[in-house]
């Protein structure tokens, strides 16, 4: 592990350590494996180090192209329906941004009809995403249609919430789901999935490893979305590169 990744891991699991009664680091690394904890805390231990950057159209690029030249395939066969996956959602920004691209371009056609899965080995992230509430500045990259068409302000002007949509919320549903795991229990393949700036936190064999499940799960024909620097990891060869980080499934 790289010195400045160790520091950060440690700094986590200090915090961790803090909240269970101000304990020193090998203080919980004896609470975890001597005193026989480690399956009670594995979900706050998880939740303590897993990395929860997300932001509203992050990367634009991705949902420029979804909406201008992927959509409108899947709008030209009749009575299609896209299902899409975000496969590393954290507090839900990219699911939301994904379901409004979805919906605003369903709304402006008549379709295709979508649902979306979000996914996160993170409880407590699944959890905010689930509520869909978050501070007003957050939602500052959603373009004024979609922000009036999906957005409701909060009642209480001092607080500067925002939440999304009931509709909008419905159409998500959010699991936990690991990685790391052999398999990918997600029910039928998809026709879009997300997975962006989650591989640059593995070691290139486990981000072929990784991005090999993911195809295993998507449909011929379908999109896999990776983040801006992690290009190298679409090398897939059932992928074939679409454009900036983009792979379309042979």
């Amino acid at each position: 592990m790289p010195s400045s990744k160790r520091v950060m891991l440690e700094g986590r699991l200090r915090r961790r350590a803090r909240a269970l009664g101000n304990l020193l680091l090998d203080d919980y690394c004896r609470h975890l494996f001597v005193d026989g904890n480690l399956a009670a805390e594995m979900s706050h231990l998880i939740n303590a180090v897993t990395t929860n950057k997300t932001d509203f159209f992050r990367e634009p690029i991705h949902f420029t192209v979804l909406s201008q030249q992927i959509l409108p395939t899947y709008a030209a066969r009749s009575g299609s329906s896209i299902r899409a996956w975000s496969a590393a959602c954290s507090t839900g920004a990219e699911p939301y941004t994904l379901a409004m691209v979805l919906d605003a371009f369903a709304t402006q056609h008549g379709g295709p009809g979508y649902g979306i899965l979000a996914t996160d080995i993170d409880t407590d992230v699944l959890e905010t995403a689930r509520r869909g509430i978050y501070p007003s500045e957050l939602i500052d990259p959603v373009p004024p249609a979609l922000r009036n068409a999906y957005v409701m302000e909060s009642r209480d002007k001092q607080r500067g919430d925002v939440r999304i949509s009931a509709p909008l919320r419905a159409t998500i549903g959010f699991a936990q789901l690991n990685l790391m795991d052999s398999a990918y229990p997600v029910g039928k393949p998809m026709d879009l999935i997300f997975c962006r700036n989650v591989l640059i936190y593995f070691n290139k064999t486990v981000q072929r490893q990784v991005v090999s499940r993911l195809v295993d799960n998507l449909n011929p024909g379908g999109f896999l979305f990776l983040g801006h620097s992690e290009g190298a990891a679409g090398s897939d060869p059932r992928l074939e590169l679409v454009t900036n980080t983009i792979y379309r499934r042979r």
